[in-house]
């Protein structure tokens, strides 16, 4: 690595390290200047802000990990349910090893302080949809069975994969001591949960097709004697 790469790579750790170990309120110039071993006025040379200086580091989290994860290639030649399991682990992977980056992403998305509440969503907001069109395109190479509805499956799994991410949230808060066996539990749960929406829960195959107490519309059919 190049000494210019190799300096500015050692800056944007140490000021990862002092945002996650202290939130963006509590971090001063100071702080950032201090632990990146250098002065105020030469990280503001560059940055000039702490808030521009806060974004350059989720930007940096954002690049090292789709680097290191290759999200695009995964959804562009991966089943649909293999790249929730493959994505899902290599991330949790990553930031298991990465813990300071996890609570850098972790506070500007579930703890936004109310001065960036603003900036978050006008930066990343987008990007977030276009993530999330891209499984809805992957999803549709998934073929249903007869009756069932596209769009409320996906909805399905969505509510699923939100479940689990409030489950991994909660085990994550003690990331620098968290083990990997835990994470492998929640992930092989997941993937359980995955396989029961894919394949059925049901053992009644009599109807493989819709339930017969629902129409189209949603509305209970009347039972009809014959």
């Amino acid at each position: 690595m190049p000494v210019r790469l190799y300096e500015r790579e050692k800056v944007l750790r140490a000021c990862i390290s002092v945002f996650a170990s202290n939130g963006y309120k509590n971090t001063s110039t100071g702080m950032l200047a201090e632990a990146a071993g250098t002065s105020k006025s030469l990280i503001f040379h560059h940055y000039t802000s702490k808030k521009k200086l806060y974004f350059s580091l989720l930007d940096h989290c954002f690049e090292k990990i789709f680097s290191e994860i290759r999200a695009d290639y995964i959804l562009d030649n991966e089943d649909f349910f293999e790249a929730i399991d493959t994505i899902s682990r290599l991330k949790l992977n990553y930031f298991r090893k990465h813990a300071n980056e996890y609570k850098l992403v972790y506070e500007a998305f579930y703890l936004t302080p109310d001065e960036l509440k603003e900036d978050i969503e006008l930066k990343y907001g987008h990007a977030i949809a276009i993530r999330y069109q891209e499984w809805e395109r992957l999803f549709e190479k998934v073929q249903l069975r007869e009756g069932v509805q596209r769009r409320q499956a996906f909805e399905l799994i969505k509510i699923t994969l939100e479940h689990f991410q409030r489950k991994f949230i909660v085990e994550l808060k003690d990331i620098d001591n968290i083990e990997e066996e835990c994470l492998d539990v929640l992930l092989d749960e997941m993937k359980r949960f995955c396989c029961m929406i894919r394949h059925g829960i049901a053992s009644d195959t009599n109807d493989t097709t819709t339930d017969p107490m629902i129409h189209g519309n949603g509305e209970r059919e009347k039972e009809r004697k014959i």
